[in-house]
């Protein structure tokens, strides 16, 4: 590749590539200037280190997830709502396993409040008032709607669903049903059982 032309958008971009076709975990300023054939010195003026790099493809990758989560909520509600979401991350992460990695990178407070992880965590929340959930079962929702497409998502990429019927996609389905019911029919909370006074 030329050395005419490099931005940090552009070396993001390219980390993110490298990302999706070798792993996350190997994605450096030292491999990306290698992908450019330049010398490594060359990105600093861009770019100060690995872990700003992998910050940027984070913050992509969220851009990203939150620009297609509203474009498939648009319109939809209840148990439609629901899977148009859950295919939206399950879809990102078999198309950019990469980006789906570093969509998880740990961030901190000020680049995450200012991310698209925030606009996530409202579409979110807009699905589940579809489903009358007021705070703060809203935020038990969204950790097990998260929890639970990271944990599956996460557990076919690596593998463990490969060798043993029925199929991923059967599973997701119904998961996806089961998760519907409990939305419906989300519990109330239970009082805690107050301590008897002594004597």
């Amino acid at each position: 590749m030329a050395r005419a032309g490099l931005t940090r958008e552009r070396l993001i971009a390219a980390g993110a590539e490298l990302a999706d076709e070798e792993g996350f975990e190997q994605v450096t300023v030292s491999a990306l200037a290698r992908r450019f054939d330049v010398k490594v010195a060359s990105l600093y003026s861009h770019l100060r280190n690995s872990q700003e790099l992998r910050t940027g493809i984070a913050l992509l990758a969220l851009a990203e997830l939150a620009d297609r989560a509203a474009d498939a909520l648009a319109g939809r509600a209840g148990r439609d709502a629901l899977t148009a979401l859950a295919d939206v991350y399950r879809d990102y992460a078999h198309e950019h396993p990469g980006r789906y990695a570093a969509a998880q990178l740990r961030l901190d407070p000020e680049t995450a409040a200012a991310s698209g992880g925030v606009r996530q965590a409202q579409l979110t929340r807009a699905l589940l008032r579809g489903y009358d959930l007021p705070e703060p079962e809203q935020t038990h929702a969204v950790r097990l709607l998260g929890s639970v497409f990271y944990g599956y998502v996460s557990m076919e990429l690596g593998g463990s669903f490969s060798h043993s019927s029925p199929g991923p996609e059967e599973s997701w389905t119904r998961i996806l049903d089961a998760l519907d019911t409990l939305l419906r029919t989300w519990p109330t909370p239970s009082t805690p059982t107050p301590k008897p006074t002594g004597s």
